[in-house]
């Protein structure tokens, strides 16, 4: 191309100029000099009459075509991007530079749609301190010299109308950094992409699925999950099961057979890890590069939104494990994303996680907690995700975490709390209450940080739910134990109780507790092979009955026996062994008697619902407890050693014959339901 200036193009509206390209000669004139008219145009380099192209002044916005021809003779038409509006308004962009609008990922990244009359797709992207950014993709050949963004004033969004991409076109954005290095990245916003190793976002429809859940999710925003029955399958997508070949279930598979499965069972919830885009299998999804993409690992996000809408259609709730606290350094996605330390800090003191080898949102930069806000929003409003888990909050929470002397810097005050990230939490939590009542949000917190559940009005964070690290710690360590030791470690049953009701709890049994060398849980348990079994008919027991909502993870309920390896399915061939068939029995059974059992799941958060009836009876390593609603009460009796107790003594107090006794009876043989009398 070539491009000469031939009038006053020291204001851009006024100026004219002479172009050369693809064999044709164009003469753009604007015409509106702002100013005084204090310049002379120079002469057109040709004979007026080789002029194939005039574009003149015109006082309206105007749509026009341009026919091209490619290297290989290939001729076609289209109309010319900058000849359509911006699809971004200015206030759109005054909303997304506060930190508040809600909807971004409506206006960001690559959205089809019609615009101006033309079908097509609007492409925008955060990058301020680039110095040029283009979009490639399938419908340009890749060439970063055809579609060029333009940049919408200070707002640092680059943005660009083309008429020519439909569904399914892969793309990126290219960027020439700051520095001149010039890097392809993946769409922040994108809503689908590549199956790895490949990394190229994809257009797809944001809303063309026809949702068949109405009656959920308005059910949904008067749900009180304080009161209500919560048994969490925490599950990983890729190693639950596996297709002939060792091929990845599709969405689609996985809805006609793991919802079934956990309806059988008698869960409520499931609780899926990470499965936003992610380049590596070995991070189970928590090193996220694509954060409004389902992964396509599973399939399309149309089938990702049948898979939910499914659950709901058969009463299970769903959990998405989200990861807000770090995100990795692949030069593909958001770091350095415009060749400074964009959605990071700069500083590495401030924007590293060490240990992870990655890299720490800056939560007080108002695009970035939009993004992130945006984004927990839009699993719940474009998928109908039912709540999300939080990760890592402990390290958003500290400046120091999992830092040594010198690796970290202080707040403005000198104190090692992350202000800023506590205010977006506190900001993110606020919103979703409002805009999406009944839906859950769940911290991974292993601090005794204080008021995560509590309101944000009342000085808390605004978390629905914690994951209760504590009690998870002492009762797997506990229950460990060879049997003549635990007399001298009742505390570890029983110091749970003195901080239950500081926080709205989850007891997890999660999938950290059965990697990296920790064992499976039943191969945690001492004794004989068929003792194993019964001490993790106990723990399951325990679990249940102890205040608090539930989380296990896959394969716990059968007794899978070697640890979680997300490289293979579980061990299902186990369910043949009467053994382990008999654990998924138990599982079952139990987890419909807590569904069924008011009394295990109303009054969890509060006081009036629990009463000690032995806690400090070590030598023989008993516990027992009542759980209460006014109307339904049981009574839950464990023991802790191989052994019978005869004619054992309990006071129950004013338990009467109605009242339902869950114990544990010889040793760890079995756990019963039955009536007292």
């Amino acid at each position: 191309m070539k491009l000469m200036f031939l009038g006053a193009d020291h204001e851009v509206t006024g100026s004219c100029h002479y172009i050369e390209a693809c064999g044709k000669s164009i003469l753009l004139d604007c015409g509106m000099e702002q100013g005084r008219d204090t310049y002379e145009n120079q002469e057109i380099p040709v004979a007026a009459g080789r002029i194939e192209v005039t574009i003149a002044d015109r006082e309206e916005w105007f749509r026009y075509q341009l026919e091209y021809t490619d290297a290989d003779g290939n001729t076609w038409r289209s109309y010319d991007p900058y000849s359509f509006s911006p699809t971004l308004s200015e206030f759109d962009r005054h909303l997304f530079g506060a930190g508040t609008h809600y909807e971004i990922y409506e206006k960001m990244g690559g959205r089809l749609m019609t615009h101006e009359g033309a079908r097509g797709a609007a492409f925008s992207v955060w990058a301020p301190n680039a110095k040029a950014v283009s979009v490639i993709g399938d419908f340009n050949n890749w060439d970063a010299r055809r579609s060029p963004m333009r940049r919408l004033g200070e707002s640092g969004i680059w943005e660009l109308f083309l008429p020519a991409a439909a569904e399914g076109d892969k793309y990126k954005f290219h960027v020439t950094q700051c520095d001149g290095r010039v890097v392809d990245k993946t769409d922040p916003y994108g809503v689908y992409a590549e199956v790895r190793p490949n990394n190229a976002s994809v257009l797809y429809p944001l809303k063309r699925y026809k949702w068949k859940d109405r009656r959920w999710m308005t059910a949904r925003r008067k749900y009180d999950f304080k009161t209500a029955p919560m048994n969490i399958y925490e599950v990983h997508l890729g190693s639950w099961k596996r297709a002939e070949g060792d091929r990845f279930l599709t969405y689609t598979e996985l809805a006609e057979q793991l919802i079934p499965y956990v309806k059988e069972m008698g869960y409520t919830h499931i609780e899926m890890l990470p499965v936003e885009e992610h380049p590596f299998d070995g991070s189970w999804g928590y090193q996220v590069t694509g954060y409004y993409a389902p992964t396509s690992r599973y399939g399309s996000p149309d089938e990702f939104k049948q898979f939910v809408d499914a659950c709901h259609q058969n009463g299970i709730s769903v959990i998405l494990d989200w990861v807000p606290a770090h995100f990795p350094k692949d030069d593909f996605a958001l770091a350095r994303f415009d060749g400074t330390a964009l959605y990071e800090h700069q500083d590495p003191r401030l924007g590293e996680h060490i240990q992870w080898g990655t890299y720490i949102f800056n939560y007080g930069r108002k695009e970035v907690a939009n993004f992130l806000l945006a984004n927990a929003l839009y699993w719940m409003d474009i998928f109908h995700i039912d709540g999300l888990r939080v990760d890592a909050v402990a390290s958003l929470l500290r400046l120091d975490f999992c830092k040594e002397e010198g690796q970290w810097l202080p707040n403005v005050y000198g104190g090692s709390e992350n202000l800023e990230a506590i205010e977006f939490l506190k900001h993110m939590n606020s919103v979703i209450a409002e805009r999406e009542p009944g839906a859950l949000m769940i911290a991974e917190d292993s601090t005794a940080w204080p008021g995560v559940t509590k309101k944000v009005d009342e000085g808390g964070l605004g978390f629905s739910l914690k994951w209760n690290m504590g009690w998870m710690n002492d009762f797997l360590s506990y229950i460990k134990l060879d049997p003549i030791y635990r007399k001298y470690h009742q505390n570890k049953l029983t110091f749970g109780m003195a901080y239950h009701y500081a926080e709205n709890f989850v007891l997890v049994l999660s999938h950290d507790e059965v990697v990296h060398g920790k064992l499976s849980l039943i191969n945690r348990m001492k004794g004989s092979y068929e003792q194993k079994f019964e001490q993790l008919r106990l723990l399951f027991a325990y679990q249940l009955a102890h205040p608090g909502k539930k989380l296990n993870f896959m394969g716990n309920e059968f007794g899978q026996f070697i640890e979680w390896d997300f490289k293979k399915p579980l061990d299902w061939f186990l369910l043949d062994y009467p053994a382990h068939a008999a654990m998924q029995e138990f599982s079952c059974a139990l987890n419909w008697f807590y569904r069924g059992t008011p009394a295990l799941h109303r009054e969890d958060e509060g006081w009036q619902g629990f009463r000690w009836l032995s806690a400090d009876d070590c030598e023989n390593s008993v516990i027992a407890f009542a759980r209460t609603n006014g109307s339904d009460t049981v009574a839950a009796v464990f023991n802790f050693l191989p052994r019978e107790h005869s004619a054992y003594r309990l006071n129950i107090g004013a338990l009467a014959d109605r009242h339902r006794l869950l114990y544990s009876r010889q040793g760890w043989a079995r756990v019963r339901f039955c009536r007292y009398s």
